[in-house]
């Protein structure tokens, strides 16, 4: 339990300053490069969740084998383990050259018949396009690393690479901005350069850490024979959440000017947000949910899970309804810019509660997984997509970028209603109603009223700081609420509080 404890505290530190570092510099991204040129950072991030398909499952694969080895001892798993990685790594770089190529080739195609430009030329959008797949392809490999050294919970280590690099990233990019050139391929060449220190690093720190062995790595197909089936259910699902996440982003940039898709982007950037709360979680009880799975701990493993759920909750729902509630002052004090507030905070309010309500779904998902259980979410996503892609792009050409994040918020609230349900039928069968209660009824009515009657109470300001200082209030109040009706994070929060007053007294 310290493990995992400390694992979820590195998580959370590494996330809310990757957090702090993608959110703070935004505003001089977009005052350098203008909103026309930061559209083209939203096509950017709609690539990487493309090519996310040719992860083909091996990332989440490699992160829950290594935790189940590491449960055994012996040079045998110790063997297997290296030969896995060896094996998936091969893999690996072999897509990220194949994703170069066809980022190269499509690039005259996106460049001069996709994105809807007013001031940027076809030429410069053609560059930018190749430098964004050669950075994606130098960054593809990180994601197989990243999910070793999570699976071989080294992740207090992960995160001081996630913290430095992300820090050499965002402030590396200022200055060349800054200082160099103000153009949108000067920032792509700094990208792809960080992207490339990051691959390097994340392989080289996860081969240190896996167990040492008298034997040389080796290519080997019973190790793919013996993951397929997960891995291929990860990829079937991998492929029909892309068609739900991302086709409102394609549908948008193709029928949207650049300039009003930025805006999208920016609303995304912030709902985003919610996965650097989740991630940690996620990253630290996924490999415990394996382990426990594998020992068939039943007991263990639902304490866990609702007290991991009820966590997740605690920290998600009053963020996003605040945010939901006040997105024109958020977006006001983010960017100082109350033109952009105007057009951008009703698709923040519809996004942050469709991404809260899918954040929410991270840990019973990550649950299935623990089980090897991928049909529910393959089958979920696909009878998703079938019914709800037809709906994306009528409202998406009817009302714009609003109807995409209200079909988002949609999609989202079917997973909570019915998924669950069908889950638990399986998995913790008599757990199903105390996950509704307690997990998730709770917190979403504590923090839903408190933000609302705060919203009709508290007056907010012109400013920027009166702004701040409102929403401070209004989310400092909201959590408390939220906690106090919360069982665990409640008996967490007293202990705490004891703690201090001890050592208090003590002094």
């Amino acid at each position: 339990m310290a493990t995992l404890r400390l694992n979820i505290t590195a998580n959370y530190i590494g996330k809310m300053w990757l957090a702090f570092v993608s959110l703070a510099f935004v505003p001089l991204y977009i005052r350098f490069l203008g909103m026309e040129s930061y559209g083209l950072i939203g096509i950017y991030l709609s690539l990487q969740s493309l090519f996310g398909l040719l992860d083909l499952g091996l990332s989440t694969t490699l992160n829950r084998e290594l935790a189940r080895l590491s449960v055994g001892e012996g040079k045998a798993q110790a063997q297997e383990m290296r030969d896995l990685v060896h094996t998936l790594q091969i893999i690996y770089w072999g897509v990220a050259i194949a994703i170069g190529a066809v980022v190269l080739i499509l690039a005259p195609l996106i460049s001069h018949h996709w994105v809807k430009a007013q001031h940027l030329s076809p030429n410069i959008i053609n560059q930018t396009i190749i430098i964004m797949g050669l950075s994606i392809a130098l960054q593809w490999p990180y994601a197989l690393y990243y999910g070793g050294l999570i699976g071989l919970q080294r992740q207090v280590l992960l995160n001081g690479i996630v913290v430095s690099l992300a820090t050499l990233r965002a402030l590396g990019a200022v200055y060349i901005l800054w200082k160099v050139s103000s153009t949108i391929q000067a920032f792509f060449y700094w990208q792809m350069f960080i992207s490339t220190i990051q691959t390097v690093a994340a392989g080289a720190v996860l081969w240190r850490q896996l167990p040492t062995t008298d034997h040389a790595v080796r290519f080997r197909k019973q190790a793919l024979s013996r993951i397929w089936r997960f891995a291929g259910g990860l990829t079937g699902i991998s492929i029909v959440s892309l068609a739900l996440i991302q086709l409102d982003k394609v549908v948008l940039s193709k029928i949207l000017p650049l300039r009003e898709f930025g805006n999208y982007t920016l609303a995304g950037t912030v709902a985003g947000g919610l996965s650097f709360f989740i991630a940690p979680v996620f990253d630290g009880i996924f490999p415990r949910f394996s382990q426990l799975a594998t020992l068939q701990d039943v007991k263990a493993l639902s304490d866990l899970y609702h007290r991991s759920c009820q966590m997740v909750a605690t920290i998600i729902l009053p963020m996003a309804l605040v945010i939901c509630l006040f997105s024109y002052q958020l977006l006001f004090i983010w960017t100082g810019n109350s033109l952009i507030a105007a057009n951008t905070h009703w698709i923040l309010s519809f996004l942050i509660m469709g991404s809260a309500f899918n954040s929410i779904m991270n840990l019973p998902y990550a649950l299935q997984l623990a089980y090897g259980w991928t049909r529910l979410a393959f089958f979920s996503n696909l009878i998703a997509s079938i019914i709800l892609i037809p709906v994306i792009i009528v409202l998406a050409y009817e009302y714009g970028a609003i109807g995409g994040a209200m079909v988002w918020l949609a999609l989202n609230c079917g997973y909570i209603l019915i998924s669950i349900q069908i889950m638990h039928t399986r998995l913790l069968t008599a757990d199903k109603w105390r996950w509704y209660r307690d997990d998730f009824g709770l917190p979403l009515l504590a923090a839903g009223a408190t933000a609302g009657l705060l919203k009709v109470l508290i007056p907010m300001g012109t400013t920027r700081f009166e702004n701040s200082l409102g929403l401070f209030v209004v989310s400092s109040v909201t959590l408390v609420m939220t906690v106090i009706v919360m069982p665990f994070p409640r008996r967490l929060a007293i202990q705490y509080l004891q703690k201090i007053r001890t050592q208090t007294l003590w002094l």
